[in-house]
């Protein structure tokens, strides 16, 4: 079933294509992550140029999101304060991306600083996904209880001027740092298409210092808009976003994501990250081997 894409401008197979999203869905409704970080390395390595796969995943990310936030807004753990605070950061980052993203793609190395980015990300959280998980799993095995963690924000947030009070959270801070956070996430999304959760959510709790209850549904809701916002600006800058491409993606998500929640129902949690973890480190693995080895094809042609 060969479907073309405008952007692309190449033939793809939609079944695979909506299977890459299954596999992204249901590693999200498995691990309780976006999934996004893992979308645009499926993406480049069937085929699809970097630069299309990071512009449409965003789009994904973004239709993705909207049943989690209207779940958690429903449940009132959604700190809209600090999710406007991660907005107005993410919208400012996102646009600070566009001008990153049209300057690589200038000087020819935009695929390749996607793929050096993608490499150093996944393969740092993966190494401290895995340490997390190994040591949950010797703790589960000798039956020692790993020490609880203190909640509180980072000395250097505490040190940060002009203090407001978020009271969903539970917190009393300097929105400059979260405003810092939202900026960093938002070049990330811009350039990479990820919805930023998997480095945002671990800020949230360790640097700001936020309640538990909180952190997935603000950070659902600043995905969402950063998300809407930068597939609006690559849309009108880029012109990479595949409308095609984003919609076969969110059919095979939204399908694996019940698929998922349902396996993650009956597995420990502790088994679960040691997997995601290993899943990630292949990832790193393969995206820094497509770096290393040299292509089939050297060149590639564009028409303008």
């Amino acid at each position: 079933m060969d479907l073309y894409l405008p952007v692309a401008n190449l033939s793809v197979n939609a079944l695979v294509i909506i299977a890459l999203g299954g596999v992204v869905g249901l590693l999200s409704g498995m691990f309780g992550v976006g999934g996004g970080f893992l979308t645009t390395p499926l993406l480049i390595f069937y085929g699809i140029p970097p630069t299309v796969a990071a512009a449409s995943a965003a789009s994904q990310v973004t239709g993705a999101s909207v049943s989690g936030v209207v779940t958690h807004m429903a449940r009132g753990t959604v700190d809209v304060r600090m999710g406007g605070v991660l907005i107005a950061g993410g919208v400012v980052g996102a646009s600070i991306g566009v001008f990153l993203f049209r300057l690589l793609q200038a000087v020819g190395q935009i695929d390749t600083m996607i793929g050096i980015l993608y490499v150093l990300m996944l393969g740092g959280i993966g190494i401290l996904m895995a340490k997390e998980s190994i040591q949950a799993l010797v703790a589960l095995k000798t039956g020692k209880r790993l020490a609880a963690r203190k909640r509180r924000h980072h000395p250097l947030v505490a040190a940060l001027p002009m203090r407001w009070r978020f009271y969903r959270s539970g917190l009393y801070i300097s929105p400059l740092a979260p405003l810092l956070l939202g900026m960093a996430t938002g070049i990330l999304t811009m350039l990479l298409g990820v919805g930023g959760g998997f480095i945002l959510v671990p800020a949230m709790l360790y640097l700001l210092g936020m309640t538990t209850q909180s952190v997935v549904g603000t950070s659902l809701f600043q995905i969402l808009f950063v998300t809407m916002a930068t597939t609006m600006m690559h849309a009108m800058t880029t012109k990479a976003v595949d409308l095609v491409l984003a919609m076969l993606l969110l059919i095979g998500s939204v399908t694996g994501a019940q698929i998922g929640t349902r396996i993650s129902m009956s597995v420990r949690p502790e088994y679960l990250r040691i997997l995601l973890s290993a899943i990630v480190l292949l990832v790193a693995a393969r995206m820094a081997l497509g770096l290393g080895f040299r292509p089939d094809e050297i060149y590639t042609v564009e028409v303008r």
